[in-house]
């Protein structure tokens, strides 16, 4: 049986919540982690239409990219748009959970989804917000055990390195031990030496996961004291954050935009520049992407793709030199929701259905 507590669990370890932005809302927003889920949709936003979607296929659990809650709220009148919104969630025991800043600069979140979808070949990333220390764990364990304890090493987040989950390395030695008076042996007798063949499992894990790893790796070793050592890696961190620096074939600004406006499905685009101009270098943020011109100029991109892209801003990258492709705040970050889709279904294989939401979008409009 999943629940979404499950659910959850397997989203936080590709978003997890320490990448939200202070002032975002992300996690839980309305529901319980204990309900069995069996249908999921995926949507960027909670809205009247998303919700009757959900309804009408028997969802279990929406998640969703923007909160439905950014602030604390003080009624839910049924009669407000918010109101008969949560009325619905909670009247049909739906879940709600959403990934959203954390997502954004997640190492497989929507600048991802964006590069991937747009044949971009990344080299770095544009804004970066995170930096997570890392560390090696040392484990020596009987031959006996070596398969089940590098299961519950994997099981907890340890050995991830980048897309890569249960990385390990294993080499076989002679452990050498004698248990004193009052120990309580699983091999070996009182006052004796003791040989076994023992092997060495090393593996990586991040800073936040060690005391989890540590905590569940002696739970599951047979032995009364467990041999094994932290090793702090000063030279090698996980960093994470917005957006992604890359490269295209190169062509000029207007025969990218077209490209995107293509790829992406977009109704309408805008562009920044001389549509004449040769590109190559480009930077992208999904979403509303303002915040990162300077960085996208510090990068030294020959174009900035992202969406909303107000005059202002517009301007200031105009003096700075910074080409912009404005494909539209929707548009940029709905890809994420098919990265999404084919994470849990591999996850969870036939256990869940995941659906993507056909009724997404508040902001409908159209460019006549």
């Amino acid at each position: 049986m999943i629940t979404s507590k499950d659910v959850i669990r397997k989203l936080e370890e590709i978003a997890p919540k320490k990448l939200a932005e202070k002032w975002d809302n992300v996690g839980l927003q309305i529901g319980s982690r204990e309900k069995r889920v069996n249908k999921i949709l995926l949507a960027l936003d909670v809205t009247l239409d998303v919700v009757q979607e959900a309804i009408d296929n028997e969802v279990d659990m929406i998640v969703s990219h923007h909160p439905i809650f950014f602030s604390p709220i003080k009624s839910v009148d049924y009669d407000s748009y918010r109101g008969q919104l949560i009325k619905n969630i909670i009247k049909n025991d739906i879940i709600v959970y959403t990934a959203h800043t954390n997502l954004d600069s997640s190492n497989r979140g929507v600048s991802d989804a964006l590069i991937e979808e747009l044949d971009i070949k990344p080299t770095g990333i544009l804004s970066k917000v995170y930096k997570e220390k890392l560390y090696k764990l040392v484990v020596f364990v009987p031959e006996t055990h070596e398969e089940a304890l590098r299961g519950v090493l994997g099981g907890v987040g340890a050995g991830s390195i980048g897309n890569y989950s249960n990385c390990s390395f294993t080499s076989k030695g002679t452990g050498r031990f004698k248990p004193e008076d009052g120990a309580d042996p699983y091999i070996g007798s009182i006052d004796e030496i003791e040989k076994v063949q023992e092997v060495k499992i090393e593996v990586i894990v991040s800073e936040d996961k060690l005391n989890k790893v540590v905590e569940e790796m002696i739970s599951a070793h047979p032995y009364e004291e467990v041999a094994y050592d932290i090793i702090r890696l000063e030279n090698t961190f996980s960093e994470y954050g917005t957006g992604r620096v890359g490269y295209v074939e190169k062509t000029t600004l207007g025969e990218l935009a077209k490209y995107i406006k293509r790829k992406l499905n977009t109704p309408d685009i805008r562009v920044y520049g001389e549509l004449d101009e040769s590109v190559e270098r480009v930077a992208v943020s999904g979403g509303e992407g303002s915040d990162f011109i300077k960085d996208a100029k510090r990068a030294n991109v020959d174009v900035y793709i992202t969406g909303d892209i107000k005059h202002h801003m517009a301007q200031i990258a105009t003096e700075l030199g910074v080409n912009i492709i404005d494909a539209g705040h929707f548009y940029t970050e709905k890809i994420v929701m098919k990265k999404l889709a084919k994470y849990f279904e591999g996850e969870f294989s036939k256990d869940i259905e995941v659906l993507i939401s056909e009724k997404d979008n508040i902001a409908k409009y159209y460019s006549l």
